[in-house]
């Protein structure tokens, strides 16, 4: 390493020298530590790279070559500056083999004597079609696949079998065996006197031009590896490779690839796009490598596509090598070289980098444009998108799907004012196509607008567009927040119809759905069913089973979940504890508590509330405050919230005020805290305090969020407050309402007056009691439903001790099951018995 200073530009630089393929060396401009101007350059950014020839040695190197502009301090190795300074003209430009260091080397053989010791099964007539140094012993069964569909063809001339480009064969059914690899093989097995079809590139062309699928094509390739006119063809070796692509089989692409010998560019653009359709961005840069190391120069299709592996996989390394060498091949005013310069950068963070190549863009189209906007939205800066969504409109340039779509990630628990952005902009659009649609429908549920989310999806099937997996999974969450479960059910009877499961996203959602709308069976129904379950499968079952009350069940599905090899992550561990927490289960959550660091978790805020949640309802109120006190890091609101509910079950009036104390400097507009303390101090007696938590709400403006329960009759969501006459139905809900409350009484029922207002009379507390909204959406849908069916109420906020009394007693005079949501959990009300057991 050689120090070296200079006034303008860097402190310290150190050169390696090593062997590429053309013999340049790389240089390394490694740590940047100081500049006397104000550098743009990232210290933090992998190296930039910069190469000499091998006449100028490393050590050698002019520091003028690399020095800072004199205006904005950047380093001039910033592929940005390469066009306008002609300072850089006089450095070679390292080959990409040195440019992506770091990433093997690739050098493809065919060695037949490797083949037959590593596959002795496979003739060795066949080993030179295959790159042997790219498998494994375990791809010994794909290659004598292969085989033996070659050696079984018989000699008759393939026939179309009439649609979607699928072709009789009539492979023979000579005896076969198994042999040592328990590959079916036909025997006897001859190349020298093979019963084959004559074949024609013609045919060959014609079946590859109708998308076969991957079975017609195997067969074909195998036709095709036996003749070798057909398996020296250039034109037929690209589309072979295209046709893998398409169905998902990158490894025959690649083996297709390292056969063919007289490549040119145009196999590598193939072999790159098959790598970045199927999701494989390393082995796609893998490849680009390679191009140099065989002496083949990118073109302007092969940069869009390593660039948008770039981009997908994060490798900002990587992307400005490669902005670098298109400045320097004069590439980068493409437009779409320039696309995906703009979305690598967004997707790398690097937004300023991003906007000024959009800017630098001789001419850009709407996917420059959405692009673009999808970084800002990516980002969380979405007033930058919007922003740039009216200087299209400004250049009458009109956003489209696309741009509905890159905003999604920004508007996720966003104002009002930008989802009605979005809404204007989906309003506007002449041609609203299916993924406009799913776009807004998720808007809507991504913003707590379940109705709207409800309606949009209905009216996208009244305009004729049908609902594809991706509009299911995001309507699903709305028909869950609102119990809609008449609705979920024919979403879900779409989804059969349609037959669009297996889809893991899809199942996700109908478990969750049915969890949120307490139709266990339901869920576990769909649980059962999946071929395939992640994490979250797993988790969204053992949630469902916590929120009702069933914490003996999340337990046992949580072990299950071990059992069968999955790993519980952060989230899982909440679900688990949280249904400790709701069942009373102490002991297993003190285990599932600890279980933890066998995983390399660290417990969270969340994990921790969870826990105190836990010793709380279970009446160890110290307990639960003395691990407040050892949290290792600040309790939240969250925490003293449920410790301050556990006080007011248990009446501890000293830590109820230290935790009420905490919750008005955390969540001072948080009315929920103040009526708890409220009827903590009602509960006791102390009706002085009573009116001083009243007269502090006032002062501070704090206004109690009103109740409100939704109830869904056919297909239809209600909503009702407390109190509420708005209803066409209101004057019969009070008449039975007013019966149910006599016959309650003549079965005991006494109203819990602690639950309503402690500034009016018994008599009038009441009355008040008796309108609560979930006693009015529970008499509407006794009136509007058939006889012994459930009924289901979702609530914005937690229900109160006299309407959970009313919900039991009601169930049985009823012979209905009644099942209310509210914030905390679910409660199923059958024949006088909650499924709480009163535990809440």
């Amino acid at each position: 390493m050689e120090t070296v200073r200079n006034q303008k530009i860097i402190d310290q630089y150190y050169c390696l020298t090593r062997n590429c393929t053309n013999q340049t060396s790389a240089v390394y401009i490694s740590d940047i530590l100081h500049t006397n101007i104000k550098g743009t350059y990232d210290v933090r950014s992998p190296p930039l790279h910069l190469a000499c020839s091998d006449s100028v040695p490393c050590t050698d190197l002019k520091l003028s070559e690399i020095e800072l502009l004199p205006a904005q301090g950047q380093l001039m190795a910033n592929p940005f500056c390469w066009n306008a300074y002609g300072a850089m003209q006089n450095l070679t430009i390292p080959p990409v083999s040195c440019l992506l260091d770091g990433i093997p080397q690739f050098s493809p053989q065919n060695n037949i004597d490797q083949c037959q010791n590593n596959f002795p099964s496979v003739p060795s007539a066949y080993c030179g079609a295959f790159d042997i140094s790219y498998m494994a012993p375990s791809d010994e069964a794909e290659l004598m696949h292969i085989v033996a569909t070659a050696a079984a063809i018989d000699d008759t001339e393939p026939a179309a079998s009439g649609s979607h480009g699928q072709w009789d064969w009539n492979i023979s059914s000579s005896e076969q065996q198994s042999n040592r690899t328990g590959v079916k093989v036909t025997k006897p097995f001859s190349l020298t006197t093979p019963k084959l079809a004559a074949i024609t590139e013609d045919l060959c062309n014609k079946i590859l031009d109708e998308n076969p699928d991957d079975k017609t094509l195997k067969k074909l390739h195998s036709r095709i590896l036996i003749d070798q006119t057909l398996h020296s063809n250039p034109s037929l070796g690209i589309k072979l490779m295209r046709a893998y692509a398409a169905c998902g089989e990158p490894c025959y692409t690649r083996h297709v690839f390292d056969g063919i010998t007289d490549k040119n560019v145009v196999f590598f653009n193939v072999m790159i796009r098959s790598y970045v359709n199927n999701g494989l961005h390393q082995d796609a840069l893998l490849v680009f490598k390679t191009m140099a190391n065989q002496g083949f120069y990118p073109d302007n299709y092969t940069y869009p596509c390593v660039l948008k592996a770039c981009s997908v996989s994060g490798n900002l390394w990587a992307g400005l090598q490669i902005h670098g060498a298109v400045v320097k091949l004069g590439l980068d005013m493409n437009l779409y070289i320039g696309n995906g310069l703009v979305s690598m950068y967004g997707k790398c963070k690097c937004l300023d980098a991003a906007r000024r190549v959009l800017d630098e863009m001789p001419r850009r189209d709407m996917i420059s444009w959405n692009s673009m906007v999808a970084g800002y939205a990516q980002n969380g800066r979405f007033n930058d998108a919007l922003k740039l969504c009216r200087e299209m409109e400004d250049l009458k340039l009109k956003p489209d799907a696309g741009t509905m779509g890159s905003l999604l990630p920004a508007v996720t628990n966003t104002s009002c004012d930008n989802v009605l952005c979005v809404k204007e902009m989906f309003m506007k659009l002449k041609e609203k196509s299916l993924i406009s649609w799913n776009v807004m429908i998720a808007v809507y549920v991504n913003n707590a607008m379940p109705n709207e989310a409800m309606d949009l999806y209905l009216q996208m099937q009244v305009h004729g567009v049908e609902p594809d997996a991706v509009s299911i999974s995001s309507v699903l969450p709305a028909c869950g927040d609102l119990s809609a479960v008449v609705l979920g059910r024919q979403i879900r009877e779409y989804v059969e119809r349609k037959k669009l499961r297996p889809n893991l996203l899809l199942e996700n959602a109908l478990i969750d759905m049915y969890a949120k709308c307490g139709c266990l069976k339901e869920a576990r129904a769909v649980f059962d069913q999946m071929i395939f379950r992640d994490v979250v499968s797993w988790t969204s079952m053992i949630s469902a089973y916590g929120m009702s009350g069933q914490g003996k069940d999340a337990v046992a599905l949580f072990e299950k979940m071990r059992d069968s090899g999955f790993t519980p992550d952060w989230i899982a561990f909440v679900s688990v504890l949280a249904a400790c927490s709701h069942a009373g289960l102490v002991d297993e959550g003190r285990y599932c508590f600890n279980l933890m660091a066998e995983y390399g978790i660290t417990p969270g805020i969340e994990h921790y509330n969870c826990m105190v949640d836990l010793l709380g309802r279970a009446g160890k109120i110290d307990e639960a405050y003395h691990l407040t006190r050892q949290m290792p890091m600040e309790p939240n609101e969250r925490v003293w919230g449920s410790l301050l509910s556990a006080c007011r079950v248990y009446s501890n009036m000293k830590i109820a005020l230290l935790a009420a104390d905490h919750l008005f400097q955390l969540a001072p507009e948080q009315s929920g805290y103040y009526v708890l303390l409220s009827n903590i101090y009602a509960k006791a007696g102390r009706w002085q305090d009573v009116e001083t938590v009243r007269s502090i709400m006032s002062s501070r403006g704090v206004k109690k969020i009103p109740g409100n329960s939704n109830v869904e009759i056919n297909g239809h969501v209600y909503t009702f407050l407390a109190g509420d006459q708005s209803h066409t139905q209101s004057k019969e809900i009070y008449k039975e309402l007013d019966v149910l409350v006599g016959r309650m009484k003549e079965l005991g029922y006494m109203p819990e007056t602690d639950s309503a207002l402690h500034d009016v009379e018994e008599e009038d507390k009441e009355c008040h009691l008796a309108v609560h909204s979930e006693k009015l959406a529970i008499v509407f849908a006794i009136l509007n439903t058939k006889p012994g069916s459930t009924i289901r109420i979702t609530k914005n906020i937690r229900v109160c001790g006299d309407c959970h009394v009313a919900a039991k007693l009601i169930s049985k005079i009823a012979e209905r099951e009644i099942i209310i949501r509210d914030t905390h959990r679910f409660h199923h009300f059958c024949d006088g018995v909650c499924s709480c057991g009163d535990y809440w």
